[in-house]
């Protein structure tokens, strides 16, 4: 039996890649599909809930810059992203890259992680989308009942009574719709992502223009949070929100903050699960990468912008006022006459949520199919529809698991574990780079990262560093459950991963001189 460590050969992996017919991912998206992917992934709670939730918490009109900080690790990151996307373009994104320059159980590492990335993310954001589409709904006057919109688990007094949840049924519904939506193709997806991400741009761009001539310059003075800021207390005075910890307040605070909205950019890097099913993955891979990524930063930093300075950062902190989310909340209150740019906004968080369900779902299912053909999940998840090409058993399974989730846990649940898997994610893809770099310096690189020769590999090293520092400096709680949850992936590796890995029984065959000088031969059509 190989080693825990053992690697899948290079060779192999592009094999694959090349590989048609019947039971492959069919090749249907171009670049513009894939920054659309990208941008409907990134957009969405992230801007809208995230933004007044770091400027509350930690960073204040300093958010922006926290925006900055986090892209800047997302940039480097993704630059690594883009430069295997490029060379290994095949379905699996970190998990597989880690395959081929770290080994299995790092592999294995990364792919659990991404469960929380990918499942937990897409479980969140749909009581999250239930969530808003109450309040959308009680703009006309009607709702969905308390028991039927909320998990067993939640209780609360509502118009006088106290009422107690049931079943999660819309956050249950969207999970099931798009679920199909991707059964039914990865194009027809992809269509309607586009769809909803020219829509929920455009919503942003005009609150954008709009709010800009309400800004109060008052309200960005002073920018970061000082050391001796008052905390926040609610009606009874208690204390809710204090800012005296190194990451609450001044730069730290902006670093701080940079952990909080670092889940505003999850999704770039689910772009890299769709590798192979890109039809010009060496040119059109990294456009997807770095293009969505790069539209979003722009857009995340002009929002903070407006959204600091229409409402003051102290209002998103008082429980009494907007909350610590409630973009709505500083339409209504500081912007009259655009009220109806409230419940536009509402639907713009419904459409962004959808996208990011939507692409969280096709990510996952791409990383259990990859791992499924490893032998490391259940062969039924690497099952591809007779009709369809896609991997329907995965998505069904997703299904089951994140409905189940969606309709009877609460969301404070997951709370910042995406953020984590993603931010290990983005750790192990960085080092990954360096190594494939040292390990098969001759390798054909369609797209290469700069500054990350093996000797000097400067952007893979402030890639795993910054994300190392985002991910010290989420809570302590986030912290504990996400070690909880690496512990029972371990568990269930050594359990069943490990006795049914494909390299390890050695079914992996590693292609002799010839054959891998085929693989690795540059496509002369860059295909």
């Amino acid at each position: 039996m190989a080693s825990i460590f053992a690697k899948k050969p290079l060779a192999v992996l592009l094999g694959e890649a090349n590989s048609t017919g019947h039971g492959t991912l069919q090749r249907t998206l171009g670049a513009g599909n894939l920054v659309a992917l990208g941008v409907g992934a990134i957009i969405g709670a992230g801007l809208f809930v995230r933004t007044a939730a770091a400027a509350a918490q930690a960073s204040g009109p300093g958010v922006t810059l926290a925006f900055i900080v986090a892209a800047i690790g997302c940039v480097f990151a993704g630059l690594c992203y883009a430069e295997f996307a490029a060379m290994i373009p095949i379905a699996g994104s970190a998990y597989t890259y880690a395959y081929t320059t770290m080994g299995e159980f790092v592999a294995w590492v990364i792919g659990w992680a991404l469960i929380m990335e990918y499942a937990l993310g897409a479980a969140t954001v749909s009581i999250a989308w239930s969530e808003y589409l109450n309040k959308l709904l009680q703009v006309f006057g009607t709702s969905i009942p308390y028991n039927l919109s909320h998990s067993p688990f939640e209780s609360a007094v509502v118009n006088g009574t106290l009422e107690h949840g049931l079943i999660n049924l819309p956050a249950l519904f969207i999970i099931v719709m798009l679920s199909l939506l991707l059964i039914k193709g990865t194009q027809e997806s992809a269509m309607f992502n586009a769809i909803v991400v020219v829509l929920k741009v455009a919503i942003v761009l005009v609150f954008i223009a709009v709010g800009w001539q309400f800004i109060n310059p008052a309200n960005h003075t002073p920018y970061l949070i000082p050391d001796n800021a008052e905390p926040v207390k609610n009606a009874a005075g208690v204390v809710v929100r204090e800012y005296s910890a190194w990451n609450k307040h001044g730069w730290g605070g902006v670093l701080g903050g940079a952990a909080i909205v670092f889940f505003a950019f999850i999704g770039f890097d689910a772009v890299s699960t769709a590798a192979q099913e890109a039809k010009n993955p060496k040119r059109d891979m990294p456009i997807g990468i770095l293009g969505s990524l790069a539209v979003c930063t722009v857009l995340y930093i002009l929002f903070g912008h407006v959204l600091t300075g229409v409402a003051n950062w102290r209002e998103f902190a008082d429980p009494a006022l907007g909350g610590e989310a409630s973009v709505t909340y500083a339409i209504k209150a500081h912007m009259p006459g655009y009220e109806w740019l409230g419940t536009a906004v509402t639907v713009a968080i419904l459409l962004g949520f959808s996208s990011v369900i939507l692409v969280m779902l096709m990510g996952q299912s791409r990383v259990f199919f990859s791992m499924a053909k490893d032998g490391l999940m259940p062969k039924a998840f690497s099952d591809l529809h007779p009709k369809f090409n896609t991997p329907y058993k995965s998505n069904l399974a997703l299904l089951v698991f994140v409905g189940a989730f969606a309709a009877f846990v609460p969301g404070s649940l997951a709370g910042d574990l995406t953020s984590f898997g993603t931010l290990l994610a983005f750790v192990l893809v960085s080092i990954g780079v360096w190594l494939m770099r040292r390990s098969d310096p001759d390798q054909p690189r369609p797209f290469r990262s700069p500054l990350s020769s093996a000797s000097f590999p400067l952007v893979p090293i402030l890639g795993a560093a910054i994300c190392t520092l985002m991910i010290l400096a989420l809570d302590s709680n986030t912290l504990k459950l996400a070690l909880g949850w690496m512990l029972l992936g371990f568990i269930v590796y050594f359990l069943y991963g490990k006795n049914n890995s494909m390299l390890q029984k050695g079914v992996v065959v590693v292609p002799t001189e010839m054959e891998e000088e085929a693989f690795i031969k540059p496509d002369p059509n860059n295909r």
